[in-house]
């Protein structure tokens, strides 16, 4: 594109998507034009806040595709609420949607196959893979495989408060698909990406735990989710939003023959350990939203893809993962994925 600013606009102005308009606002290349929200209101307040004179606010994404000219869009949406993407495959803009991708498969797979056909740059909110730790890991792990891993996310009991729209759908299965679809979903993106694809999961449901939560409240107190990877490794993972005591946080463990990672944190802090090695310890990047914007950016900007970590097929099989383990949480069976 060789474009000195790039025209980008936001399809949902939520929490997410303003640490991504805050990051993109230092980018000399980047130029915010337009909003779109339901809450039409929220668009307005972002438009005004980190905008460019004149920048555009709307509540419906067809009319903002049509009258804005954007070079690159920004998907921050809930889970249910996907779909739209189909309009920037329409106007072939190339785009960068949130995790998790989807809530519904046959929708998933329909936007990635059309962003196949028509050769969209593409990117997915998996900022994980940007880390110099993870990278550091992926390295060890070529020539050392892993044989074992666990992990996942702990937290409390989820309170929303009126107006906090974001926990309102979290706590909902039909709209979040449930706290590992939605937010586990970054640590099965490392699984994938750091010990190779997952073959099989068989999940296990904690429910009725919680009290005092809203009628509302369908997803799971807990869940622990077994998986086979192709090259024959194995692990847990698992999510809890009912340990009101501490003690949790995000975790992954990933031990080889000669070596053991340990991550630490949402920023994935990690401490290396190697058989007759000192040990090496890397802190996450705290602006971690910032580098992938700009890796993103940098993909549009020069027609250069390869920047990019994760695309929307890549992000498709990690949701191809969570959903195999809500469907194994239901049926109570192993769920086989095709490698």
């Amino acid at each position: 594109m060789n474009k000195n600013k790039i025209n980008v606009g936001f399809i949902g102005c939520g929490g997410i998507a303003i640490e991504h308009m805050k990051g993109l606002t230092k980018n000399p290349y980047v130029s915010m034009v337009a909003f779109c929200d339901i809450n039409l209101n929220r668009a307005r307040m972002a438009a005004e806040k980190f905008g460019i004179e004149g920048a555009r606010s709307f509540n419906k994404v067809e009319e903002m595709f049509e009258k804005v000219e954007i070079d690159a869009a920004y998907f921050c949406l809930p889970p249910f609420a996907h779909g739209s993407e189909m309009v920037a495959i329409e106007h072939n803009v190339p785009f960068f949607v949130e995790k998790p991708i989807d809530l519904y498969l046959d929708r998933a797979r329909k936007i990635a196959s059309d962003v196949e056909k028509k050769n969209i740059i593409t990117s997915v909110g998996y900022m994980n893979r940007y880390r110099k730790s993870v990278k550091t890991v992926k390295e060890v792990l070529r020539e050392d495989p892993p044989i074992l891993f666990f992990g996942g996310w702990i937290g409390g009991t989820p309170n929303p408060s009126p107006g906090s729209s974001i926990l309102e759908w979290w706590i909902e299965k039909e709209k979040s698909g449930g706290q590992f679809h939605e937010q586990v979903t970054h640590t099965v993106d490392l699984v994938r990406f750091l010990c190779g694809e997952v073959k099989e999961v068989y999940a296990l449901p904690a429910r009725g735990f919680n009290k005092g939560v809203p009628e509302k409240y369908s997803i799971e107190d807990a869940s622990v989710v077994n998986m086979k990877i192709a090259n024959g490794a194995i692990g847990s993972l698992w999510a809890s939003c009912s340990a009101n005591g501490g003690g949790g946080g995000v975790t992954l463990t990933i031990y080889a023959n000669k070596a053991t990672a340990l991550f630490t944190g949402w920023e994935h802090n990690l401490k290396l350990l190697r058989q007759n090695e000192e040990p090496i310890e890397i802190m996450g990047e705290p602006n971690i939203f910032e580098i992938e914007d700009n890796a993103f950016i940098n993909a549009v900007r020069l027609n250069d893809p390869s920047r990019i970590m994760c695309k929307y097929s890549d992000g498709l099989k990690t949701m191809e993962v969570t959903i195999a383990a809500n469907i194994s949480m239901e049926t109570g069976k192993p769920v086989s994925l095709p490698i």
